[in-house]
């Protein structure tokens, strides 16, 4: 419990204000469930939330101690009430995220809240299965990266031993994951290879694709399949070989078939011609394809994970379910 007096300065305020003020990690919802609770009390009686406080007031509040840190990165999951989450899988060890465009994978400066890791966190801690309060306490991590403007699966870890696991299968390359992409125009062949070295731009935040090796550039190679073609657009899976920044996007444009909606390497004008804002890309699909040895996890070997919506399948290819068949 902590107690409060009011001094001149917070009298006046209304009681679910001076709260908010108070303390900014607490959810508007749960202040206002605390409030009805009585586990605000003004002058030791439960109050309403509206009522204006007054000069000498004491407020006592029931509320657990976390709410009253001041906010961070590292605890801004605690202003979350309700943490949305697509979860497409989830035990002990790992959760399977099916993260939509537009959400950023890690707090930052520019965005502490509304990140895929913070709903993770809140999530977790509101089941009771973690809390960065607890001693020794492991913190929940991502296992890869998804770009902030590209959909689709992303491993979240539980564990650290989980975290440990999944970490090394990446990188030896026993997890397969596949994309989806819609580019302009039908590719030839329709299934093939694209190989090249991708030059990264700092400044620019772009790619280059170069046809030989040059100081800097980066070995980039992209098997494809073309699965629908309609209306001067095509359905593209992609195998990432490599995993370099921008990869399918620089390459594909770079082969004269630039993703739709992309609005670095694209066509600005089909763009507007399709309607379409924000890149069509999707990290649709997972395979776990273990060739050692697993540990706990060994029950994921062999195991296809896949997200059930894909936006630009649905808005420019119909209901077709041949990309959930492939």
């Amino acid at each position: 419990m902590r107690e409060y007096t009011i001094g001149k300065n917070d009298a006046g305020q209304r009681l679910d204000r001076w709260l908010a003020k108070t303390l900014p990690l607490l959810p508007a919802p749960l202040a206002q469930k605390y409030i009805r609770l009585k586990r605000v009390k003004v002058n030791g009686k439960g109050s309403k939330r509206d009522v204006r406080l007054q000069v000498g007031d004491v407020l006592q509040l029931y509320i657990n101690d976390e709410f009253f840190d001041t906010p961070t990165l590292e605890n801004a999951f605690l202003s979350l009430y309700q943490p949305k989450l697509n979860i497409l899988y989830e035990d002990e060890h790992i959760m399977l995220l099916d993260k939509r465009p537009g959400m950023v994978v890690h707090p930052d400066e520019s965005e502490r809240v509304n990140t895929l890791l913070t709903h993770i966190q809140a999530y977790l801690y509101q089941k009771k299965e973690w809390s960065p309060y607890w001693e020794n306490s492991f913190a929940p991590a991502l296992c890869n990266r998804i770009d902030r403007n590209t959909g689709g699966i992303v491993i979240a870890a539980k564990t650290a031993e989980g975290l440990r696991i999944m970490n090394q299968k990446i990188k030896d390359r026993e997890l397969s994951k596949y994309y989806l992409c819609a580019v302009l125009g039908v590719l030839s062949p329709r299934s093939g290879r694209l190989e090249g070295y991708l030059f990264k731009d700092e400044v620019k935040k772009q790619v280059y694709v170069r046809a030989r090796p040059e100081p800097g550039a980066k070995t980039a190679v992209t098997e494809y399949r073309t699965l629908a073609v309609k209306n001067g657009l095509s359905l593209v899976e992609c195998d990432l070989i490599t995993g370099r920044t921008h990869q399918i996007r620089a390459q594909m444009a770079a082969a004269g078939h630039p993703l739709l909606g992309d609005g670095k390497y694209g066509n600005e004008r089909e763009n507007r011609r399709y309607g379409r804002h924000g890149q069509a890309l999707y990290s649709y699909k997972l395979i776990f394809r273990f060739t050692t040895d697993a540990g706990p996890l060994e029950y994921l070997n062999g195991r296809t994970f896949q997200v059930e919506d894909v936006d630009f399948v649905r808005d420019y290819f119909g209901d077709d379910a041949a990309w959930r068949e492939s």
